[in-house]
Parts: C-alpha cells; sequence; structure tokens
C-alpha cells in the first residue's frame, strides 16, 4: 500500500510556489498579498489562521490578518471587504468560517470580489467550476485532487465515490472528479447501503465527518482512499477511514492527521497566486 504524504506534497507544492513567487517580483514588481479576516475567538479558527499567515509568509506572499470582536457588525465587515476588493495591493481576500450568528455568511461570500476569491466559495466561482470553466477552487477537494494525482495520473473512467455533499468538499470535488472524466457517484449519511457503493469505487474520498465509517470490507482490494474526515474522538484525532482496517486493502491511502490537512493551507498560497496572476492581465 501507497501512504500518500500530505506533508511532503505541500512542502512541494510550497517550495514551487516560493519560485513563482521570485519570478513574478521580477516580471510585475509586485507580490500576491492575502488578507485573512478573523471575528471573534473560534479557537480551531485561531489556529488555522496564524498558520496560514505563517505559511504565507513563509513563501513570500504579504500577509494581513485583520482580527474583529464575536460583535462586530455586519455592516463594518462589509465594508471591509469592499475596501479589500478596491485594494490593488491585495490578490486574495479569506473571512474565516465559521461567522457568528448574527452576520449573514452568504452575503458575505457574496460582498467579496469573485477574482479575490481564494476560498472559491463565490456564486461565480461556484458555476464556473460546475460549467468546467476557469475558476478558483476551494482548498481541501483541490488538495485532495492534487494528492489523488500523485497516486493516480490518469482518472479517465475510474468510478469515484465521494461520501458527504457538503458545499466545501463533497460538491466541488465531484465536480472535479467529473471534469476528469470520473464516473462519480455522490453519497451521504442517509444513503441507503454505503457499503455497497463504496464496494464499486475506484477511488473514494470520505468527507461526511462520521469517525472510522469506512471500515476494511467496504473497500475494494487496490482502490485509492481520500480521507478528509478530522475527528476528535478519546483515542485521538482519527479520520473518517478506519486506518488501521482500509490499509490492508488499499492500495493507497491518506494518513489523519498529516494527509489532507497540510494541502489545505498550501492550495490556499496556490490560490492567492493563481488570483494574483489573473488579476495581473
Amino acid at each position: 500500500m501507497i501512504l500518500i504524504d500530505g506533508k511532503k506534497i505541500a512542502l512541494e507544492l510550497r517550495e514551487e510556489l516560493k519560485r513563482k513567487i521570485v519570478e513574478l517580483k521580477s516580471k510585475y514588481n509586485a507580490i500576491p498579498g492575502l488578507t485573512v479576516i478573523l471575528v471573534g475567538e473560534d479557537p480551531p479558527s485561531k489556529i488555522y489562521v496564524k498558520n496560514k499567515e505563517k505559511f504565507a509568509k513563509e513563501v513570500g506572499i504579504n500577509s494581513e490578518v485583520i482580527r474583529y470582536p464575536a460583535n462586530l457588525e455586519e455592516k463594518v465587515l462589509l465594508d471591509k471587504i469592499k475596501e479589500l476588493n478596491n485594494n490593488e495591493k491585495v490578490s486574495g481576500i479569506l473571512v474565516q468560517l465559521p461567522l457568528p450568528k448574527h452576520i449573514d455568511k452568504r452575503k458575505v461570500i457574496e460582498t467579496i470580489d469573485y477574482k479575490k476569491d481564494v476560498d472559491g466559495f463565490h456564486p461565480t466561482n461556484v458555476g464556473n467550476l460546475s460549467s468546467g470553466y476557469d475558476s478558483s477552487i476551494p482548498c481541501t477537494p483541490l488538495g485532495c485532487s492534487l494528492l489523488l494525482k500523485k497516486v493516480e495520473k490518469n482518472l479517465s473512467g475510474k468510478h469515484a465515490v465521494v461520501i458527504g455533499r457538503s458545499n466545501l468538499n463533497g460538491k466541488p470535488m465531484t465536480q472535479m472528479l467529473l471534469k476528469e472524466n470520473c464516473t462519480v457517484t455522490i453519497t451521504h449519511s442517509k444513503t441507503e447501503d454505503l457499503k455497497t457503493e463504496c464496494l464499486r469505487a475506484d477511488i473514494i474520498i470520505a468527507a461526511v465527518g462520521i469517525p472510522e465509517l469506512v471500515k476494511g470490507d467496504w473497500v475494494k482490494k487496490g482502490a485509492v482512499v481520500i480521507d478528509v474526515g478530522i475527528n476528535k474522538t478519546e483515542k485521538g484525532v482519527v479520520g473518517d477511514v478506519a486506518f488501521e482496517e482500509v490499509s490492508k486493502v488499499a492500495g493507497a491511502l491518506t494518513p489523519v492527521p498529516g494527509g489532507v490537512g497540510p494541502m489545505t493551507i498550501a492550495c490556499l498560497l496556490k490560490n492567492t497566486v493563481d488570483c494574483f496572476k489573473k488579476l495581473r492581465k
């Protein structure tokens, strides 16, 4: 079995971005800029934002974090986003989710200029992705796709099962797999006989948030399994895949932690660089 090392692949991607940013600076006399907005004190969000800031600086992106208290008025946030939309030095804008309940997430996402939407959540980017056009792609499914390509160069004709239908991962992942000419089955927590669906799959993307849902006898021999889940349990952090069991039958498998997680931030940096290039054109 091939263990797909997300840490190593994310490091390679960051090194490649470093070199690209040096080239862009020489060509445009400017560097990509990423602004992250954090509202409130959600502990996981604070950790994510800290890591985003650290890795952005490491590759040479001009990184800024704007922090607001949880009682921030929605209008203040929307006005700040509009200001950033018009700031030429900012090529990527990310508003860290979740937001406090009194702020309308949809309104926030739609206010971000889709050309600076490094999360890939703006309806224009979602529509472009589903139509097969050029778009910003959400960071987690983009990371999954890059990991998959490391072990399966040609995905054409493969049967992929996506477990989970979220806007964050399941739906965009499906669109990306379709673009690669996969036959895709979308499943979720309400799917009847999920085991049978998984047993048909050459590729399983598990992103449903149920600890160790996918068992060893759910996976056909040689299948590639990408585990997006991060679940805190009594025995520590585990994925949506029962790692020990599945590792005995899968052809390739991502660990948790150290699989998809590191790729998410690396892909955010990639999206920032891509947005910079598009804005310059």
